[in-house]
């Protein structure tokens, strides 16, 4: 089960006062998701806070979150890790916990070259058999991951369906589409930043993998809709550009921080944030919530 286009919305991992994982509301927010037009959740990204949970939290919410969607909506996990080992051994375990797909990154903070950032990617996608994909995100990581790699990976592997971009490089979306001929489903960031989410749309990418549709759903899902007829085009643009500054508000900070903020503000589960996060207060959340509330987005998604 699996939905290679539209929005896929990287979650937030919610957590209870006291720190734990909130798996009530956990299910609060997929059920959100569901209900307006979400086509793919990615669990356990960056904007899951997932460098700060431990390996048998991470595991306690593949196997729960697999239970809450099922049959309802695909999902992918992050088996990224600090080695190729530990990424092989998680994705194996979200594979036997019957997960719709994994992603994997090069591992952060070492600095690898594009021969060992293929051979990490080629052993573990060689390592499962379900649908993978990889985030391409240098900011974080260190390393860009080239066209020419991807597309030997692709070359290798039927089940390699997804790349994630999060760069603010026209060129790396081009040459992929042109390197793998669609193969590889390309998809990017919301980053306003980068604003690449016309290019990639453009270029023949299928939709976004983006946190803003953790608080405006619908209309996430309306702009990151594949570019297949002119009146699609003209609603993505003009969704995208009225929605642009509230993007820009909910990356003022590095992710989840805002946007746990912004949750918080629509009285939605998911707002606490784990140390050494600082929570987003005083004039900032002022602003965010004016801005939200003169756009429409708390009486809509506001929880009475």
């Amino acid at each position: 089960m699996t939905n290679l286009q539209g929005s896929w919305v990287a979650m937030p991992t919610p957590f209870t006062e006291d720190n734990k994982i909130d798996f009530q509301g956990f299910e609060t927010l997929i059920n959100r998701q569901i209900k307006y037009g979400t086509s793919q959740l990615f669990i356990l990204g960056s904007a899951g806070e997932v460098t700060l949970l431990t390996q048998e939290e991470k595991k306690a919410i593949v196997k729960e979150v697999i239970s809450m969607t099922k049959g309802k909506i695909p999902v992918f996990f992050s088996a990224a890790s600090f080695t190729t080992e530990m990424s092989v051994e998680f994705a194996q375990y979200c594979e036997k916990e019957g997960a719709d797909g994994v992603i994997f990154t090069v591992p952060p903070y070492v600095l690898i070259n594009q021969h060992a950032a293929h051979t990490h990617l080629d052993t573990c996608m060689s390592a499962v058999d379900i649908p993978c994909g990889i985030y391409n995100n240098p900011s974080r990581l260190g390393v860009q991951v080239m066209p020419e790699t991807i597309k030997k990976l692709s070359d290798a592997h039927p089940n390699f369906v997804v790349d994630k971009e999060a760069m603010p490089s026209v060129e790396q979306l081009v040459q992929v589409q042109r390197l793998c001929e669609g193969k590889v489903k390309i998809m990017c960031c919301d980053y306003p930043h980068y604003s690449i989410v016309i290019p990639t749309l453009g270029v023949g990418g299928t939709g976004t993998a983006n946190i803003g549709g953790n608080i405006i759903p619908e209309e996430a899902a309306l702009y990151s809709r594949p570019w297949t007829s002119m009146e699609i085009i003209e609603e993505c643009r003009s969704e995208y550009f009225k929605w642009f500054p509230l993007l820009q508000e909910l990356y003022t900070f590095s992710n989840p921080i805002v946007i746990k903020a912004a949750l918080r503000v629509l009285g939605l589960p998911g707002g606490h944030l784990r140390k050494p996060y600082e929570e987003y207060t005083g004039q900032k959340l002022a602003n965010l919530e004016k801005m939200m509330g003169e756009m429409g987005v708390i009486d809509k998604y506001g929880v009475k």
